[in-house]
């Protein structure tokens, strides 16, 4: 879903519902504006809105719960790539072909991850080659005591997690968002900014509240939306640790 698209959409309709409003204003009949029409629409209104509040939050909560479980999800990489490097050197001499397949396989997921082409499509699928290769160069390893043992035994494990994080990362690439909670915003945001302008004196400072309320309306969506896409999105996951890890593993 294309989070700018998505939102512009939102505000040219929240400003094509003010401007129907109004126009719909000019043709009431004058009882219909009474004090008490405005007070039944206005307590009508307020539980439209509070709903449409709730659900905005419930929106922001999923969205951002996802973004924060990718974001750690990626530090756990960084950090397990840096520790399983550090355990291939201490492995000793032996493990230099196993380290420098395994510097190759990080850097193409860095790539893969985060091109640096512009427009150029997030692949959060591994490469399963490069993982393979790693794996059974760890399990060629041939221990002579006890210390290359367990070193051997906890790199293989350190990579089997690596696996599962960059299996996890692609089965979490879903969108979180329900379209139809979100359909129910919009409709909500509508009917709202549908009442605002009819009951709201036609002149330039309610048009410029109602232009400025839509514009933080489509705001707060676009976040949403955007959080929703943590891997791909403006707001995307930075990669300084894998770049990090990265540089950590060339040394």
């Amino acid at each position: 879903m294309n989070a700018f698209l998505t939102t512009s959409l939102l505000f040219g309709c929240l400003i094509g519902v003010v401007w129907v409003g109004r126009s719909v204003r000019r043709h009431l009949p004058e009882h219909h504006l009474s004090a008490d029409s405005k007070d039944a629409v206005k307590l009508a209104m307020g539980l439209v809105a509070t709903m449409t509040a709730l659900l905005l939050g419930l929106l922001i909560s999923s969205a951002k719960g996802g973004y924060d479980a990718q974001r750690s999800e990626v530090i756990q990489m960084a950090a397990k790539i840096a520790f399983l490097d550090r355990l291939l050197v201490l492995y000793g001499p032996e493990a230099v072909d196993a380290r420098a397949q395994f510097h190759d396989a990080v850097a193409e997921t860095v790539r893969r991850m985060w091109p640096e082409e512009n427009g150029r499509p997030v692949q959060l699928r591994p490469a399963s080659e490069g993982g393979n290769e790693v794996y059974f160069a760890i399990q060629r390893l041939s221990p002579r005591d006890d210390a290359q043992r367990n070193l051997k035994a906890q790199a293989s494990t350190l990579a089997t997690e690596l696996g599962q994080l960059r299996a996890l990362l692609l089965a979490q690439s879903e969108p979180s968002i329900s379209k139809p909670l979100l359909i129910a915003v919009v409709s909500w945001l509508m009917i709202l900014f549908l009442s605002f302008s009819l009951f709201a004196p036609p002149n330039a400072t309610t048009a410029l509240a109602m232009f400025a309320a839509a514009f933080s309306v489509a705001g707060a969506l676009f976040l949403i939306l955007e959080l929703d896409q943590p891997m791909s999105g403006t707001i995307r996951i930075s990669s300084n640790p894998m770049h990090n890890a990265l540089n950590h593993d060339a040394k």
